[in-house]
């Protein structure tokens, strides 16, 4: 049996797909990624959300953890499964707990990320989760929610970052060159979400080791 692990980028889909786990990368196409998981077959036990996410609560800063108890949209809703969430805690008790957004679109701007925390309550965003949450719900399966805060609710994405993703969840370089060349101001702040991603990444890993054989699903 398996934990299927759903991401957005293909780094962190090799991240996840660890002992227990078949990780499955959306490449920012909801569309896409929905395909994808409706082809799965075989023994699957839980789906759990897991990897990057932009921070809706100010009071998140880059590195942190989230671990959903619910995944929303503006529309919908999923309890996340509570002995999952639980054990999950237990694994990484700094993380935090609450709401996590799922978004079909890029989350860039700090005015946007504060007005959808304000209306939500949701302490970050992603654009799987609720991917993720509609096919655990239509097959009945657990679901989980593992996030991991890249840029903080007031940084602006710089344009670069908005077209950096593959349908595949690899990085479109010559698009990221392109745009860089088009608006060289970008590159500080380039920079920077560079690094809060190579931070979210390394806490990432450092969870996944935490959290061991299935991301602590395999016992449900």
């Amino acid at each position: 049996m398996t934990i299927l692990a759903v991401t957005g980028l293909k780094k962190e889909a090799e991240m996840a797909g660890i002992a227990g786990v078949v990780a499955v990368a959306g490449g920012g196409d909801a569309a896409l990624l929905a395909q994808k998981l409706d082809a799965l077959h075989g023994d699957i036990r839980g789906v759990i959300s897991i990897g990057l996410a932009g921070g809706l609560s100010p009071h998140l800063k880059v590195g942190d953890v989230v671990i959903a108890d619910q995944i929303i949209t503006g529309a919908e809703n999923w309890d996340c499964h509570e002995g999952w969430r639980v054990r999950l805690m237990s694994r990484l008790p700094l993380a935090h707990q609450g709401q996590i957004f799922g978004s079909d679109i890029i989350i860039e701007n700090a005015e946007t990320k504060s007005g959808l925390y304000d209306a939500t309550g949701a302490l970050a965003v992603d654009m799987e989760s609720q991917v993720a949450a509609r096919f655990a719900a239509k097959r009945n399966f657990p679901l989980a929610a593992l996030r991991f805060i890249s840029d903080d609710a007031g940084h602006v994405l710089p344009p670069a970052a908005l077209v950096a993703m593959k349908s595949n969840g690899g990085i479109a370089l010559g698009r990221v060159l392109g745009s860089l060349l088009r608006h060289p101001t970008q590159i500080p702040s380039l920079i920077r979400t560079a690094q809060g991603s190579n931070k979210a990444f390394a806490e990432l890993l450092r969870c996944l080791d935490l959290c061991g054989v299935g991301i602590a699903g395999l016992d449900l």
